[in-house]
This record gives structure tokens, C-alpha cells and sequence, in this order.
């Protein structure tokens, strides 16, 4: 029998190592595919992105500038030195698991409401907001704060606006976190949306603590 060639054995076995390659490559895909599988799937409420959200939605109701608006569009980099089996998990894994979800307030619904209260706080809240009689309450509402301060002509006017707006509120509340597939969400989103509503309050307006107290900013 002839003898192999030095160069034929170098090449069989160049073909060996990248083969034994292939199919450990394909063995941890495999294993990390069935332990995705395996994984349950806890998505946790995003506080960054619902904060973020909420104080979209306030500053267009209220028309104020924004606090602060983070660059858009940044590209999400991998954490340095993390393994690429581990990179394979997340991209096996939804990104919710990873608390990355966003929260999506651009439904027609969302809008509908956002655009009622936008026209009700010009034509009616805000200037009463200023006297100080009606202000946030500590789970997101409004309420009247002092009815002595609103002349009794306008008294049932106010009542009126101010139940459409706590109506409107809660909507959106529930709308959003319906909309983002997660019903269970609705407090913490009402939570959210109570810090916003005092944190872009203008100087001078009341909001109530988390003891219920009234304060003015």
C-alpha cells in the first residue's frame, strides 16, 4: 500500500479539527436553545422606559419642556467581556427577560385620550391649577384642593372637568399597560405617571406627598 502524501495527512486532519469544531458549535447552540426553552420567561417591569414614556406623555398634556431627553437611537452594545455563549443566550432568550422592553404609548387609543386631556388642561385645568384650587394627587389623579378659591358660577364646571380627567387618567393607565401586553403592569404605570405629573408641575402649582398632605412646589 502507498504511503500518504505529508501534505494529504495535513489536510485530513486540518479537515478533522474543523469539523469537530462544527459539531461543538452546533452542541452548544443546541444545549443553549433547550435551556432557553427550559427558561421562564419573568417579564419585569421597565422603569426606565416607563419613565421615560410617562414624561413624553405629561409634558405634551401639560405643554412644558421635557427634564431631559437622553439621545435617541443609541445602539445597544453587549457588556464588555461577555462570553459569546452568553450573547447567544440573550439573543435565545426575549429581550423582555432582560428588562429592555419598551413601553409603546403610541396607540390610537393612547392618543385619543392624551389629545382630550391636552384640550382639557388648556381650556380649563391649568388656570385653576395656578390659584391653587384643584392639584396631583399622590396616585396620579387630580382633586379639588380648595373649592373656596373657584367662584361658585364655575364650581359645577370644574367638578364636571375634573371627573372626566380622573376618568381620562385612569383610562390611560390601564390602556397602556394593556397595550404593552402586560394588564398586571397598571399600578406601577399609575405610579409613574404620579411622579411625572409633580416633577413637571410648574412652581406655585400643589401636589399631594405620599402621606396624602397637600404641598406646593
Amino acid at each position: 500500500m502507498a504511503a500518504l502524501s505529508p501534505a494529504f495527512k495535513d489536510e485530513r486532519k486540518n479537515n478533522g479539527a474543523v469539523m469537530r469544531k462544527l459539531f461543538a458549535g452546533v452542541a452548544t447552540f443546541t444545549a443553549l436553545a433547550l435551556l432557553a426553552a427550559c427558561v421562564t420567561i419573568n417579564v419585569y417591569f421597565p422603569e426606565a422606559a416607563a419613565d421615560k414614556a410617562a414624561e413624553q406623555f405629561v409634558d405634551k398634556v401639560l405643554d412644558t419642556p421635557a427634564q431631559s431627553t437622553p439621545p435617541a437611537n443609541e445602539p445597544q452594545q453587549p457588556p464588555p467581556g461577555k462570553s459569546p455563549g452568553a450573547m447567544l443566550l440573550d439573543f435565545l432568550v426575549p429581550s423582555a427577560y432582560a428588562q429592555q422592553a419598551n413601553i409603546n404609548i403610541q396607540t390610537p387609543q393612547i392618543q385619543a385620550i392624551q389629545a382630550r386631556m391636552q384640550q382639557r388642561f388648556a381650556s380649563i385645568l391649568s388656570k385653576y391649577f395656578a390659584s391653587g384650587a384643584i392639584g396631583f394627587t399622590k396616585d396620579g389623579l387630580v382633586a379639588v384642593r380648595d373649592a373656596a378659591a373657584v367662584p361658585l358660577p364655575e364650581r359645577p364646571a370644574l367638578n364636571t372637568a375634573v371627573a372626566d380627567e380622573n376618568r381620562d387618567r385612569q383610562a390611560v393607565y390601564r390602556e397602556i399597560a394593556v397595550a404593552n401586553g402586560q394588564p398586571g403592569w397598571e399600578a406601577q404605570i399609575r405610579s409613574t405617571f404620579a411622579k411625572q405629573w409633580v416633577q413637571q408641575a410648574k412652581p406655585g402649582w400643589y401636589y399631594q406627598d405620599a402621606g396624602g398632605a397637600w404641598k406646593q412646589k
